[in-house]
């Protein structure tokens, strides 16, 4: 017994029931996806085939997907300790609005008492030094010191100059602005705290502290977050990617928020099989919380085709597309088509389909089955 024809007869036992004798394959014309079942009278009557027409539908072409609310990356700010210390306080709570510049935190430190010094020492330096090369420049014009003697002088007050810079940057590091620097400068008053002040308008969406500790530096204190713009991440099924497009529009009905499709994923998630969608939501933000499931309404690409609604069963998935079978007169044709959205009763699908045409919506396994059996063959 040939090879082929052993391996048919040893397939499940409702394909052998249902279609018991070989079924004949062969690919449509060039150029077309379709694959065609061909079966005689006999084998269309032991099958069971239950047939019924699609149903043209209307409106909006649209999925809907689950979503997960996120903070975009970019607008999200992390506020670290600027140095280690003793956290005093901690004015701000979660969900919390804040302003630029306002106070969040109270933070006292000994390396903050340290740099301080320091920049004292270096301010003092660079005063000597600026006032030895104005006197060596007065001595040279009146040709009492040698050029060389200048030029050293001068070489060391570019090097306190310097130095004072990089105290001054140190101590924006730590959280002190301009004028706290030029009081320091000015009362040579060393302070052992600071204050720790946002830098954007927001919201405290988490504390990483708590009154009292002590922290390292660079110790995440809070973390805002501008909530003008939202994205959500939707998770796309495969087999409906190819239905979407960067720049649709998204909807999420429930709440009234707008936007639209930022980009589609390349990566698959292996226990899901399904890409992440992201959609920039611009308007109606207010409804939505960072972290909160939703439903979301995502257009479908414009492609011309024709949508239609089939019972849930009458699609299959096979070589990572979903199929039909559609009656012909010497058998089926299987043709691809796009999966719109699915309940437990419809499918909603679009593609090369009429309302006339008889599509299969019983004996699907079996149809399923050749289909897979004409691959290997």
């Amino acid at each position: 017994m040939p090879l082929a024809i052993a391996r048919r007869f040893c397939a499940p036992l409702l394909l052998a029931v249902a279609l018991p004798a070989l079924v004949q394959f062969a690919v449509a014309q060039p150029g077309t996806p379709d694959v065609l079942i061909r079966m005689d009278e006999r084998q269309l009557r032991s099958g069971a085939f239950e047939l019924g027409n699609p149903e043209s539908e209307t409106g909006p072409a649209e999925i809907a997907l689950p979503g997960v609310v996120v903070v975009p990356p970019q607008q999200l700010r992390v506020i670290a300790a600027p140095a280690a210390g003793l956290l005093e306080t901690l004015t701000v709570s979660p969900d919390e609005f804040v302003r630029q510049g306002q106070v969040i935190a109270q933070l006292r430190s000994t390396e903050l008492v340290e740099a301080q010094r320091l920049f004292l020492q270096a301010v003092t330096g660079h005063d000597l030094a600026a006032e030895k090369l104005r006197r060596d420049e007065q001595l040279h014009r009146e040709r009492v010191i040698a050029e060389r003697r200048l030029i050293t002088t001068r070489a060391e007050a570019v090097a306190t100059a310097a130095a004072l810079d990089e105290r001054i940057q140190l101590l924006a590091l730590f959280g002190l602005t301009s004028e706290e620097t030029a009081e320091l400068r000015r009362t040579r008053r060393i302070q052992p705290s600071l204050s720790v002040r946002s830098p954007v308008d927001g919201v405290v969406l988490t504390r990483g502290a708590t009154a009292g500790e002590r922290v390292a530096q660079a110790a995440p204190l809070v973390t805002i977050g501008d909530l003008s713009v939202l994205w959500i991440n939707a998770q796309v099924p495969i087999s409906r990617v190819p239905a979407l497009e960067p720049g649709s529009r998204v909807l999420v009905p429930a709440q009234g928020a707008e936007g639209k499709v930022l980009r589609i994923g390349r990566s698959v998630d292996a226990g899901t099989q399904s890409v992440v969608a992201v959609a920039e939501m611009t308007q109606g933000t207010d409804a939505l919380r960072p972290g909160q499931a939703v439903t979301v309404a995502m257009a479908l690409r414009a492609n011309g085709g024709a949508q239609f609604r089939v019972p849930a069963g009458s699609v299959v998935r096979h070589r990572e597309r979903s199929w039909v079978f559609i009656r012909i007169p010497d058998g089926f044709r299987a043709r691809p088509v796009t999966v719109l959205n699915e309940t437990a009763q419809f499918t909603s699908i679009r593609g090369q389909l009429a309302a006339t045409d008889q599509i299969a919506t019983r004996g699907i396994l079996a149809l399923l089955g050749e289909l897979s059996d004409g691959d290997e063959s």
